[in-house]
């Protein structure tokens, strides 16, 4: 067996037996050389290897660390939830032993910025790693575009409640759409106009009528991986969409809320073909970690005044302390290792799902979408088909899913279908979940 290997071995089974807890610095690499009696590039190439495995992984400047250990799925209880509603990130995935080494980094970095009031436009040194970070994207943005917000539900009601250059009230949204975004409107009793879209897109003529006839201050739009169609526009849509918001002054709000789990590189953001009406709004909650309440807005300069004015008028600032962790996430490499790693996860779930939607669906009045990325996609269901008793019947037999109102303005005529997630179903209970979906379907089918 080769040194290296040795040395692997040994510390991966003193991981296994909790000799080395999770979280824990190791060795450095001067230290195991000496007591391994080997070369350092055995003990780099040893760190490596463990590292491409997850079973270590390295912050820059400190040293190597255990990874935190997932929970074993043969663990779980057979009476498990299967929860095919929840958009929320799934915990078994989610590096939180890791990041709290950014926290602590953070608080050793910035001890003397932490702790006092920052500026309402988001840390300087925050900024500057995310314009560099969000070109991955293609959303090339100077730092000084860039604003900080506590989530980017705090960005919505900031964008809602502000007054816009062109002067125009009503909002246009996607229906079905964000929830919160569907009841902020509502409850802060603003103009709302809803546009139908299903899985084939928008109808781009009345997108173009309602522009420029309809007072519309902004279009909110989830281009990719929609909430909760699961669907992405393609290219021509997009760029429709940029185009029609310059030619009638229209700005366009654009949640690329999961853009980490983009597996097409050459599939782009509507910002990135024409920018001077575009708000581009990146969430770090579903992707990585839902309590940092972290979000970014690259906005046109007409916007940036009024918008930092509103901010601190709210809440000062967001977190100095979320806004430093994740900095550091980020300019360490952490972020786009486990941003890898947890695509792959998701990938392989929705695949899982795909083919078990294929293997059950054999009802001609109900459809299902394959989507190739993102975390979810739907079902369309025959109108007559009563979606709160079918929700319900799941519910006890813990399938949990969402009836479909909430995705739709109260005035919005609701479309029959159900929304299937995967971020918190485990990868072996997907068949098992689908199957029992179409059981009910088909009983409640035919009764009616």
């Amino acid at each position: 067996m080769h040194k290296y290997a040795a040395l692997m071995n040994d510390i991966e089974q003193r991981i296994q037996t909790g000799a080395i807890r999770p979280g824990q610095q190791l060795p450095s690499i001067r230290e195991l050389s000496e007591s391994y009696r080997c070369s350092t590039g055995t003990v780099v190439r040893a760190y490596h290897e463990l590292e491409r495995r997850h079973l270590v992984y390295a912050i820059p400047q400190s040293g190597y660390y255990a990874v935190q250990r997932k929970i074993d799925p043969g663990s779980r209880s057979a009476g498990t939830l299967m929860d095919f509603a929840s958009a929320a990130p799934d915990p078994d995935v989610f590096p939180y032993i890791d990041f709290q080494h950014c926290i602590n980094k953070a608080i050793d970095n910035y001890k003397n910025d932490l702790f006092v009031y920052g500026i309402p436009q988001g840390l300087p040194s925050l900024l500057k790693a995310l314009s560099k970070h969000l070109a991955n994207y293609q959303v090339f943005a100077s730092a000084d575009r860039i604003f900080i917000a506590s989530g980017v539900q705090q960005a919505l009601s900031i964008l809602t409640l502000m007054p816009f250059p062109n002067g125009k009230r009503t909002v246009l949204l996607e229906q079905p759409g964000y929830p919160l975004f569907n009841r902020l409107l509502e409850v802060l009793g603003v103009p709302a106009i809803g546009l139908k879209r299903t899985a084939e897109g928008i109808d781009l003529d009345e997108l173009e009528r309602l522009f420029r006839d309809g007072d519309i201050k902004f279009f909110y739009t989830m281009p990719r991986f929609h909430q909760p169609l699961g669907t992405s526009y393609p290219e021509a849509t997009k760029r429709a969409i940029a185009e029609l918001a310059e030619r009638y002054d229209v700005y366009v709000l654009e949640d690329d809320y999961m853009a980490d789990l983009e597996n097409d590189s050459r599939a782009d953001p509507i910002y990135a073909y024409g920018s001077s009406r575009i708000v581009y709004l990146k969430s770090f909650s579903k992707i990585m970690f839902p309590g940092l309440r972290v979000g970014a807005a690259v906005l046109p300069e007409p916007l940036q005044d009024t918008f930092a004015q509103h901010k601190k008028l709210l809440d000062i600032d967001s977190s100095m302390l979320s806004q430093a962790a994740l900095e550091i996430y980020i300019q360490s490499g952490m972020f786009a290792r486990r941003r890898h790693q947890i695509r792959d996860t998701y990938s392989r779930r929705l695949a899982r799902l795909n083919r078990a939607l294929d293997a059950a669906n054999d009802l001609p009045d109900v459809r299902h979408i394959r989507v190739s990325s993102g975390v979810h996609t739907h079902l369309s269901l025959p109108d007559g088909l009563r979606l709160p008793t079918l929700v319900d019947r799941l519910r006890k037999k813990q399938i949990q899913l969402e009836a479909p109102a909430s995705y739709f303005l109260t005035d919005f005529k609701a479309m029959p279908l159900l929304k299937l997630g995967v971020s918190r179903v485990e990868e072996a209970q997907i068949d098992a979940g689908v199957s029992a979906i179409f059981a009910e379907i088909r009983r409640m089918t035919k009764r009616s």
